[in-house]
């Protein structure tokens, strides 16, 4: 099997699992509003990290600031606090490799008047991270848009399960700019308020930053208290380069290849997507709606952490597994009332469960789609 054996968040609610765990438990968010920031011309409502914030951690552990950009250092931060917790890990070791989701990297350094560390090339930054801690085998760098922590943990799957490796080391990051926030804003994608997932009310999407770590190795049987990782899909429907299918396509079937064969009842959540967008949130709930899976506990942390992007796919399986562990499922914060065709069973309040298998999804622009299904122990 495919267990998780260590992990961490390192967002503005903290830089560790734990705490950033307790801040969502206690429903805080630093999404606030942001005026004059990188020269944006209109004010956005976005999670980020305070100035100076990442660099003064990054020099703690005895980081070269001047050597790394900043999104390099928050990938490095987040994966020396989960190797922190298994030192037996060689990561020197040929069966050891490292995979990195990110959605833009380093897109900061296309601009003209761009003067730090690092450039545009996303292979540039693996090859940096990978050097930093001793890793031998070449990284391996997943972007496929908002689904990126999702196919990055899948392909790590299959890299276990092929044999090439035993152990794969997985972070998720991404820090935002002017490029990034422009780039939604000409959608007219962004709320300037807090985000209201799955809300009548809701108005769009808030950004984030944060880099998260889930670190998994190949064990015997099952007689074991770990996470492991069941199954995962990848699938496109092609709708549009930025909207999605109005059917829910592609989530509909990732959801249906990874459960087949598996009691619907006995799965404890969905942490879907929920970016808070209006055609994001009603086609989840229609995909939702044609798996029978409406009925199920449904959750999204957009409201605590924005969108983290290329981070999502794996602080939000970390932090529900984190959830399920402690018989919650955690609270949909900005929820209020139903706003979509398919009601969904959303809350705005923290449940109690006993489940220990969860779906985790999520979708992308150019109508990419990810599921994956994980359970802990001996459950369904």
């Amino acid at each position: 099997m495919i267990v998780k054996i260590a992990d961490n968040i390192t967002s503005p609610l903290g830089f560790d699992t734990a705490t950033n765990y307790a801040a969502v438990l206690e429903g805080r968010s630093c999404l606030k509003p942001h005026e004059d920031k990188w020269n944006v011309p209109e004010p956005f409502m976005a999670s980020l990290f305070e100035d100076g914030a990442i660099a003064k951690r990054f020099s703690a552990i005895g980081g070269n600031v001047h050597k790394y950009s900043r999104f390099e250092q928050l990938c490095i931060l987040s994966v020396a606090l989960a190797l922190k917790q298994v030192p037996h890990i060689d990561v020197a070791s040929k069966r050891t490799a490292l995979v990195i989701s990110t959605t833009k990297g380093n897109v900061e350094a296309l601009d003209s008047n761009y003067s730090g560390p690092g450039n545009e090339y996303l292979g540039y930054s693996a090859q940096m991270i990978a050097e930093y801690f001793g890793f031998t085998t070449t990284p391996i760098v997943v972007s496929n848009a908002c689904i990126s922590g999702l196919c990055a943990q899948i392909v790590a799957m299959r890299g276990i399960e092929s044999g090439r490796f035993d152990t794969i080391v997985v972070v998720g990051a991404d820090v935002q700019s002017r490029f990034i926030v422009t780039g939604f804003q000409s959608f007219k994608a962004l709320s300037h308020e807090e985000c209201k997932p799955f809300d009548i009310n809701r108005q769009g999407l808030n950004l984030g930053e944060a880099a998260a770590t889930v670190i998994y190795q190949k064990v015997e049987g099952e007689n074991h208290n770990c996470w492991m990782a069941m199954s995962g899909a990848i699938r496109n429907d092609a709708n549009h380069i930025s909207g999605p299918s109005r059917t829910g396509e592609g989530s509909y079937r990732a959801l249906r290849a990874v459960l087949e064969g598996v009691d619907i009842s006995q799965i404890g959540l969905v942490n879907v997507h929920g970016t808070s967008t209006p055609y994001n949130d009603e086609m989840e709930a229609i995909a939702l709606g044609r798996m029978k899976l409406d009925k199920t506990p449904i959750n999204t942390l957009k409201g605590y952490y924005g969108h983290t992007m290329g981070a999502a796919g794996v602080l939000e399986t970390v932090l529900s597994m984190h959830a399920l562990d402690h018989g919650i499922v955690l609270a949909t914060r900005g929820y209020e009332q139903c706003g979509t065709s398919i009601p969904v069973n959303v809350s705005a309040q923290h449940r109690n469960t006993s489940a220990m298998s969860f779906v985790k999804l999520l979708s992308g622009f150019g109508g990419c789609n990810a599921a994956m299904l994980f359970k802990k122990g001996g459950a369904a």
